[in-house]
């Protein structure tokens, strides 16, 4: 059950670590100066937790974390100790740092539109922060992986917007406000962007070119692994004077990372070369209007 095996691995760790710490930071800092203050509510466990924290003031980290506990488990025995161990600790800081923050962070109690503006800006920064080193916060994230074993044609994105829109509305009734399912949009939208701006540097779409003697095998993980289609080229080394293979992928921006893990881990002779992608149109990212 080992994670980390090496010097080099514990290093990594530990910085880990520390991107988690500054990501957790700037997510309590959003939802306890400006979402839950203002009745906005984020989608996900978050979106959850802060209105169970309206309804019986239950504290909003303590309540995030326990309803992680239960997906903890059963991603334990559906996908191994390595793939929780990241967003167990990620959650944990996440929900530990909303807590002992809150008596110290003044809610801002002006413009609710500023709220939902900034309030997604922080959650934004704070979660590009986290998933670019290689953990989640949990929720949405892992029903969406969990459902995906049984529906595996369905769109993890497309899940996870549906869970987040489906609190966003049962939020509204117990707010009794409109305008609060109104905001959480704005502040939801705003956080997306703000996810792949902070994940990628600033560049939404990427596309990778790797060269590698191990096409088969690492196609095979992109396809399944990662969720990403991927082109296989037949190629000739100049300089080897073998055969390999160039893989080619058109990623988000904020998936890089993970690609870039998963190739090092395959594969530490390949060649990875990443560059901006301006659109990217077709199954899978959003189709350019013409007319």
């Amino acid at each position: 059950m080992t994670v980390y095996k090496s010097k080099a691995d514990i290093k990594n760790f530990f910085i880990q670590l520390f991107w988690w710490t500054a990501g957790s930071m700037l997510f309590a800092a959003a939802i306890n100066i400006f979402t839950a203050p203002n009745n906005i509510t984020v989608g996900g466990f978050s979106g959850i937790a802060t209105v169970l924290n309206y309804l019986f003031s239950i504290p909003i980290g303590f309540t995030v974390f326990v309803l992680n506990v239960p997906l903890f488990i059963i991603s334990f025995y559906k996908f191994g100790f390595k793939f929780i161990f990241n967003t167990i600790i990620a959650t944990f800081e996440t929900s530990v740092f909303i807590d002992v923050s809150a008596p110290f962070l003044k809610g801002y109690s002006g413009d609710r539109l500023l709220s939902a503006v900034f309030g997604g800006v922080l959650l934004g920064a704070g979660l590009g922060l986290i998933f670019q080193h290689s953990a989640t916060t949990g929720g949405s994230d892992i029903i969406a992986k969990l459902l995906r074993i049984k529906f595996p044609h369905l769109s993890m994105g497309r899940v996870i917007m549906i869970i987040d829109i489906i609190i966003v509305i049962l939020s509204s009734f117990v707010y009794e406000s409109v305008e609060s399912m109104l905001y959480a949009i704005v502040a939801i939208f705003i956080s997306t962007q703000a996810i792949d701006l902070v994940g990628s540097g600033f560049s939404h779409s990427k596309t990778l070119f790797i060269v590698t003697d191990k096409g088969e095998k690492l196609s095979q993980k992109i396809l399944y692994s990662l969720d990403r289609g991927v082109t296989v080229i037949d190629a000739y080394g100049g300089y080897t004077k073998k055969e390999k293979q160039i893989l080619f992928c058109a990623v988000r921006a904020s998936e890089v990372p993970r690609f870039s893990k998963l190739i090092k881990q395959e594969d530490q002779n390949s060649f990875m070369v990443v560059t901006d992608a301006d659109d990217i149109l077709g199954r899978g990212f959003q189709r350019k209007n013409n007319g």
